[in-house]
């Protein structure tokens, strides 16, 4: 039974708004929300309690990122996955390849991503031009003593939902494209960071909305950005929806548990063209009664 949750749902005034807002993570050591925003090629940092904004742009669009133990940055810009340094008044990042994919098609570039629980960094990739439906986007893997690996999944359109459960043994992965709207669950297993037997875990055709960027609470439930029908859906680990809330924007796009005690959500969204309404764009404080887990950190050195 699907619970239409009554929860408060709050704009964040102060971090502004994106035409491509995604990828928030929350750093507790700072009270800090980091997020980005894509064709603007920044990653943004707002400090909740003192409402201090800070920008870093980078030379190329970046999609998904993670810290590493010393606060460096590992992400997934367009043409590879790069480590950056952000000054700490913000302004230009430095950003230094790690690797690159060979592309199989023109205009692709990284989507979602993040770390596993044991620290391996992981990224999708997709066609940016959404209306030739190219099923040309792939999951790829980095880690510190293997580098990048070969594709994972291959034949994506719009990479996205990337998540795993609180043990880390099984991971969930979406593609968004209208013609998809499937997340996947993966048995998962943790030494060698390989997945297998994938298996349908949703069907959004049978809900509204298209699936976007993802969160797992301490309950194992995944929570999803229900992109075009301004919803946050959550699912059971054996795949039933039993919440949803509503949000101001159209375009959802991920979600991140954060704050002091890791029980608010934070959703970034889209601004799309044409007529955008006040809030599309906009970040958003959601308390959903259930508690995250702390984002893991890229193990290895930048």
């Amino acid at each position: 039974m699907t619970v239409t949750q009554r929860v408060t749902v709050e704009r964040l005034d102060a971090a502004g708004c994106a035409d491509v807002g995604e990828c928030p993570v929350w750093r507790g050591d700072e009270a800090a929300l980091y997020w980005v925003d894509i064709p603007a090629r920044k990653l943004v940092r707002l400090k909740v309690d003192s409402q201090t904004r800070t920008e870093w742009t980078f030379p190329e669009q970046i999609a998904c990122f993670a810290f590493d133990a010393e606060g460096g940055v590992i992400a997934g810009l367009e043409t590879g996955v790069f480590a950056a340094t952000l000054p700490a008044a913000g302004g230009a990042a430095s950003a230094r390849r790690l690797a690159a994919p060979a592309f199989p098609a023109p205009g692709m570039r990284f989507n979602d991503g993040r770390c596993d629980r044991q620290g391996r960094f992981w990224a999708g990739t997709m066609v940016m031009d959404m209306s030739l439906a190219q099923p040309a986007g792939a999951l790829f893997r980095f880690d510190a003593m293997r580098g990048l690996s070969a594709p994972v999944v291959d034949g994506l359109v719009t990479q996205n939902g990337l998540a795993w459960s609180p043990d880390g043994t099984t991971m969930y992965l979406s593609d968004s494209h209208p013609t998809r709207r499937l997340i996947w669950a993966f048995d998962f297993d943790t030494a060698d960071g390989t997945p297998h037997r994938r298996r349908v875990f949703a069907d959004l055709h049978h809900y509204a909305g298209r699936p976007d960027g993802a969160a797992v609470d301490a309950d194992g439930c995944y929570w999803t950005c229900a992109n075009d029908a301004g919803l946050l859906l959550r699912f059971t680990p054996d795949g039933r929806v039993d919440r949803q809330i509503g949000l101001p924007a159209r375009k959802p796009s991920m979600c991140a548990f954060g704050g002091s005690r890791l029980d608010t959500l934070f959703v970034t969204s889209i601004r799309p063209s044409g007529q955008p309404a006040d809030d599309d764009g906009a970040v958003f404080v959601v308390h959903p009664g259930v508690q995250g887990l702390p984002e893991p950190r890229f193990a290895g050195r930048l």
